[in-house]
Formats: C-alpha cells, structure tokens, sequence
C-alpha cells in the first residue's frame, strides 16, 4: 500500500550540528505506532554527482582517493558535490573536468538515487559522458587524487567483488549493465 501521508508527527526540532557540508537535525516525534521518540536527519548542503566518462574502446575513467570517513583508499567514477544554485549537469561536466582533465561532447541522465535515506535527505545524480576530450585537471584542495581508466567489464568485476563500495559507482556501474544487456 503506498501513501503520501506522513505517519510520523514532528513535535519540536533542534539543529544539532552545522558545517559548510552538512547539518545533523534532532527532531522529537510521535512514532507511527503513536509512541514518542526521536529521529535524527542529515541534511547535506549540496547534491551528490557522478559521472561515467567512457572512451571510444569502452574504457571507464576511475578516481582514486584516500576517503576520511571510512578511512580507507577507494576507487570510484568522478565524482563532487554540486550546489544546489547549479544544474546537475553542470556540476557534472565540472567535476569531470576537475578531476580527470575531461570534457565530453554528449552528455545523457544514467540515474537519481536517495544516499541513504534512513538518515539523510541527499540525492545523487549520475551521467554518463562519451565523446571525451582531454584537457587539464584542476583538483580541489582536499583532493589527492589518482585517474586509471579500465575496461568496462573490469569496473564490473570490481563492483561486483565488492572492490568497489561507493554507492553513485555501484549503482551506475550495474545499471549500465543492466541497460546494455536490454539492447
């Protein structure tokens, strides 16, 4: 059964936490079971944005860089945050620029996802780029990053052997998959 009506009564909520990236909400609720209880969310101030930039021979360009908050040093498409006064697309084409040096002729929406929507309101973009051209990187300052470009069949070993985590490149990278085997 599937409904718009909120189950869930807001009573009162406190902002918690505030950076230029994100702020933490704690909101007091009445439960849908008609219980009190709190509820915590992540707002993220930008959208989440990715980008398959796949070659002529079918190469898919990675990013790879040591990640803060599970650290750990993973692979992944390009990828940043885009700010809400920008098109998604915009911010595509500028990571992919950014981080790789490149800039592609045609552009098209792969797909739009929810993070992790038990806990946070960010959604994620994810376009796949052809007609790539190269050009100069540009990298932020918080970036140390590396670029390898590998067969497509190789980045969906990866994925799935769960070399792979990120969720935007997991997400992309299968249903790519899944749209080539339709055709």
């Amino acid at each position: 059964m599937e409904t718009n009506n909120n189950p869930w009564k807001i009573l009162d909520a406190k902002d918690i936490y505030q950076n230029p990236w994100l702020g933490l909400t704690e909101f007091r609720v009445i439960t849908p079971a008609g219980n009190p209880g709190i509820y915590g969310k992540v707002h993220f101030k930008n959208r989440a944005i990715g980008v398959v930039a796949l070659d002529e021979n079918d190469h898919v360009y990675l990013v790879g860089q040591y990640r803060f908050t599970i650290d750990a040093y993973t692979w992944e498409l390009p990828e940043g945050g885009g700010p809400f006064d920008e098109t998604p697309l915009d911010t595509a084409k500028r990571e992919l620029e950014e981080e790789t040096g490149l800039r592609a002729e045609k552009w098209e929406s792969l797909l739009t996802l929810h993070t992790s929507n038990s806990v946070t309101d960010e959604i994620g973009y994810v376009f796949l780029a052809t007609g790539l051209s190269q050009h100069e990187t540009n990298f932020d300052e918080t970036e140390d990053l590396r670029v390898k470009k590998l067969p497509f069949e190789d980045v969906l070993s990866m994925v799935l052997s769960g070399e792979i985590t990120d969720s935007l490149t997991m997400a992309a990278i299968l249903k790519l998959q899944v749209l080539r085997t339709k055709r």
